[in-house]
């Protein structure tokens, strides 16, 4: 033990002399009682011994499958949205050889989900169905392609707040949409609130897949991420990628032109691979963070063989196997008000794990949506075995706030913020250790200068597994004389994780 502490302290004393040599002068981020994540380097200044590390996502179990007649095997999860007590699922139905259609599911928990019987359009043969509906004069199934959002814009009814945007087809060569806007008043009758298209693409292969609207309460305008094709530098073996552009409004009629994101691992507006959707809203418990569950297209990488094709069943439609190519899901980040997504984590978030059945085309696409299912807990939603009669939707979780984390060896390790301004009294975090484990925090000057009664040596010793723990310095947790002035936090820890931090 004795061995142990001498060495902890030598490193810590290394590591606080590193930070201090490398301490450049910044402007301080005012982050007010907000709540921040480690999934980006927006809070961090420096890491030493330590490193931002991505979350696993663990299986929770199916909590849907295709076993309707209007369902098929060409189905697609689409998102997951909170209503008030009642999680609502969308996600497209479409058998071989038919038609798209808008299906539905609800849950109250977020866990155990059910496909009601709408009884508002006839679909397979009978209105006993959980297909969802327009209602032009004459009711027909709603098209897949329809993409329901909740307008919480505030001042909104809540009779107008179920919404939705349309992308219909308008030429094929170059490939051109017009986007519609919808209303309705129960989530299963959809009308169309405008003749005239809201958004008249411009640009080839723009809002094919699933695109989605949001109101940002944080930039006060409603925000669009939708794909589109960019062109990759001439003399690449491939002319185009699937990519991202942004759009915001104030009223959802007029919207910016579309400005294209660009990626930071690249650099530019082309990523490294192909991303298929986006998926990105904000984080309901952090909404100055725009979180994307992305969809990455390996194209042409094919990894199921001729031997395992013949035990999954596998369909084609036009002339598409849908074996060619395989896909994961990644994270995306970005901030309100940039064109810019962090790809801090370039491997995959879920992976498509074993079974021949997720190694095909367009499967393992995340749905949009993340949702709170426990009190620390919180689930994302996969699709699994596309274009095959075992389709399902998969739960998975994570602990609140863990998309990543910066994480600490056993050796230990140190982060420095930058400098912060921030309101409130108390500092809380969401961490873990094992047992060997630990934490403390120094509270510094913009220097960094550990400031009278938060040094590192007055921290309590943190150890445990906690998503909201108040940090204390000789059993005092009052930092209310340090709020509203610049400071930096240092955190030293061992074997440990550090997932998000807040003034409270």
């Amino acid at each position: 033990m004795l061995a142990e502490s001498v060495a902890a302290m030598v490193f810590s004393l290394a590591a606080a002399a590193l930070l201090a040599e490398q301490i450049e002068p910044r402007e301080p981020l005012d982050i007010g009682s907000r709540l921040e994540l480690f999934v980006d380097d927006y809070l961090i200044d420096r890491l030493v011994g330590a490193r931002l590390v991505l979350g696993r996502p663990q299986p929770a179990g199916t909590v849907l499958k295709a076993d309707r007649p209007w369902e098929g095997s060409f189905n697609f999860g689409q998102q997951v949205i909170r209503d008030g007590d009642v999680h609502r699922m969308f996600y497209r139905g479409w058998a071989e050889g038919g038609r798209g259609s808008l299906c539905y599911a609800e849950s109250r928990d977020g866990i155990h989900w059910e496909k009601p019987n709408l009884g508002v359009v006839e679909a397979g043969g009978t209105r006993e169905n959980n297909v969802v509906a327009f209602v032009d004069g004459t009711t027909r199934p709603a098209s897949s392609h329809l993409f329901p959002f909740i307008d919480s814009r505030p001042g909104v009814p809540p009779s107008e707040r179920p919404k939705a945007i349309h992308p219909i087809l308008q030429s094929k060569e170059p490939f051109l949409m017009h986007v519609y806007l919808y209303g309705s008043r129960d989530w299963f009758r959809w009308r169309c609130l405008r003749k005239e298209p809201i958004i008249v693409s411009k640009i080839s292969n723009a809002f094919d897949s699933s695109n989605f609207v949001f109101w940002s309460q944080v930039e006060g305008v409603y925000v669009c991420y939708f794909r589109y094709m960019a062109t990759r530098p001439t003399g690449s073996s491939s002319a185009g990628v699937r990519s991202i552009l942004r759009a915001t409004s104030r009223d959802l009629i007029h919207w910016s032109e579309p400005k294209a994101m660009t990626y930071s691992d690249t650099g530019t507006a082309v990523p490294s691979h192909h991303l298929y959707t986006n998926m990105t809203e904000p984080y309901f418990r952090a909404p100055q963070i725009y979180v994307g569950l992305a969809a990455r297209f390996m194209k042409g990488r094919r990894v199921v063989t001729d031997g395992q094709l013949a035990g999954i069943q596998v369909a084609s439609q036009g002339g598409h196997a849908y074996y060619e190519d395989c896909s994961d899901a990644v994270l995306l980040t970005t901030r309100p008000g940039t064109t810019r997504f962090d790809r801090t984590f370039l491997e995959a978030l879920v992976r498509p794990g074993r079974g021949a059945e997720n190694w095909v085309s367009r499967t393992n696409y995340p749905l949009r949506g993340v949702v709170q299912t426990g009190p620390e807990e919180m689930s994302l939603f996969v699709s699994r075995h596309y274009a095959q009669p075992s389709w399902h939707i998969e739960r998975l979780t994570l602990r609140l706030d863990g998309f990543s984390s910066v994480r600490a060896p056993y050796e230990g390790g140190e982060v420095l913020t930058r400098p912060l301004v921030f309101s409130g009294t108390q500092l809380k975090i969401n961490y873990a250790t094992s047992a060997a484990g630990s934490l403390r925090v120094e509270i510094q000057d913009v220097e960094g200068k550990p400031l009278p009664g938060f040094s590192l040596s007055e921290c309590w010793e943190i150890v445990g597994d906690e998503i909201e723990r108040l940090v204390t310095w000789k059993g005092d947790q009052d930092v209310g004389r340090l709020s509203g002035k610049p400071v930096r936090l240092r955190f030293v820890m061992r074997d440990a994780n550090l997932y998000s931090l807040r003034f409270w």
